[in-house]
């Protein structure tokens, strides 16, 4: 289930490569905010559903209650702004991989399925940092966009940290 995980780095290490040359407009790191979320989400309802530990089925819902709560402030945000999300390759390439990862996650079962939920979930949220960190943020010229995104990046990092402790209870 390494793919999914591989699918996931690619697509947020094609954030800095798609915009290398200037970096997204604003209108395109909503989306991508709005889209990464989201691909979150439908993995979180999944493993809701399909997860053996508690551990698993526990950090799925807090995925969708917490990648939702981010959604709606984004969402609130660019329209007060006036801003419309503009879908872009990042976006597109988010999405697919995240689509990849459900297919992928389906076909899955019990303690197999919780490992590759999990080890994906550390991928993601660590890609995402860094996409924060090095796109996102650094091209974001509208300081309240700026300002949400700085604001939700410690939520990504204790995602990360407490997906790292299920994995380490899971066994690498």
């Amino acid at each position: 289930m390494k793919l999914a995980s591989v699918f996931a780095a690619a697509a947020l290490a094609f954030a800095g490569a798609a915009f290398a040359q200037g970096g997204p407009n604003d209108a395109q790191i909503a989306h991508i905010v709005v889209t990464a979320n989201n691909v979150d989400i439908q993995a979180g309802k999944l493993a809701e559903k399909k997860g053996k530990s508690a551990d698993v089925k526990s950090f799925g819902k807090m995925m969708v209650t917490d990648h939702s709560g981010v959604n709606k402030q984004a969402t609130a945000l660019v329209k007060k702004l006036g801003v419309k999300p503009e879908d872009n390759p990042t976006s597109q390439s988010l999405k697919k991989a995240g689509e990849e990862n459900v297919a992928a996650l389906k076909k899955l079962k019990g303690a197999e399925f919780d490992k590759a939920y999990i080890d994906h979930e550390v991928a993601y949220h660590q890609q995402v940092l860094d996409a924060i960190d090095k796109v996102l943020v650094p091209n974001a010229k509208n300081e309240e966009l700026k300002a949400l995104i700085v604001k939700v990046r410690p939520a990504f990092e204790a995602h990360l940290q407490h997906a790292q402790q299920i994995q380490s209870k899971l066994g690498k």
